[in-house]
């Protein structure tokens, strides 16, 4: 079974809003801290999200709309970058597509693209809190426009599937010549929204069941019950994992993680009692077929 690569999403802004040790208030400095003690901590990949401005205005849908702040995500990805090497994954795929494409000219290692329409709702914090709708379309022209534009750009695509469909629309950009294997397809269970799947063994398994040949599955649950568990059986079916404050806060119930750094340590720890070592960035690299930095 190849090494265990582990990603790590530092930001809980938008996911868990009342998680008090969420370095994003505090500042760029605070946040890049973050992303460097835990790629010293075994992650091999930083999720980024970069600073945004909301627009103030709401999509048809009635989801919040929001401008990238492309020099701010420049500016973070070189800070960290000058501290430690890691894969560089943009995230924030509900963004507008046009922005994101600015966004890219900077080739980052890799993208997360979400591969069907984008339905969350974020309500995980407090019941009266205020919920958080995200919604984009992303159709299949847009999906082949980030094919064509990460090949051209030397960029691997995180394939984003909240349910099913979008694994059929990666296969499809497979057979079109848009998109290379490996694949890196991140599994998410337990998102809230119209594309939810069920943060159960038998949801888990289901997906491992189905994996297409020339894809590598990465997992992401935000479900605090059963996130460990479910992270502990996607180590044991040979995929990767990802953790951190986006996806979860805790290290047990009612218990937060005081730095993403924990969180790492926790799933890596956990990783090596089952028997399997962590990959470091550059075996990462190698298994996912992308780069070299060539230091």
């Amino acid at each position: 079974m190849d090494k265990l690569i582990i990603t790590i999403t530092c930001d809980s802004t938008i996911s868990y809003p009342l998680n008090p040790h969420n370095p994003t208030p505090k500042g760029m400095e605070a946040v890049v801290d973050e992303y460097v003690r835990s790629v010293e901590a075994g992650a091999a990949i930083c999720h980024v999200h970069g600073p945004f401005k909301p627009r103030g205005s709401f999509s048809e849908g009635g989801a919040q709309e929001v401008d990238l702040d492309v020099p701010g995500w420049m500016e973070m990805r070189r800070q960290i970058e000058e501290r430690c090497h890691p894969i560089i994954q943009y995230g924030y795929a509900h963004a507008p597509f046009a922005q994101r494409l600015v966004l890219l000219e900077q080739e980052p290692d890799m993208v997360s693209v979400c591969f069907h329409p984008h339905d969350e709702c974020f309500c995980y914090d407090e019941p009266k809190h205020p919920p958080i709708d995200l919604y984009a379309i992303h159709s299949r022209e847009e999906l082949a426009e980030y094919g064509s534009f990460t090949l051209a750009h030397g960029i691997k695509p995180e394939v984003e599937n909240f349910q099913y469909g979008g694994v059929w629309n990666a296969q499809r950009l497979v057979e079109k010549g848009l998109l290379r294997t490996p694949v890196w397809a991140t599994q998410f269970l337990g998102w809230r929204g119209g594309n939810w799947t069920p943060p159960t063994l038998k949801g888990i398994q289901f997906m491992y069941d189905h994996q297409p040949p020339g894809f590598m599955y990465n997992t992401s649950v935000m479900d605090p019950p059963m996130h460990w568990q479910l992270l502990t059986m996607a180590i044991m079916l040979g995929g990767h994992v990802r953790v951190g404050m986006e996806d979860n806060p805790y290290l047990a119930p009612g218990e937060y993680a005081r730095s993403n750094a924990q969180l790492v340590e926790k799933i890596a720890r956990l990783s090596r009692e089952l028997g399997r070592e962590i990959a470091t960035p550059e075996e990462a690299r190698r298994l996912m077929g992308l780069r070299s930095k060539g230091r």
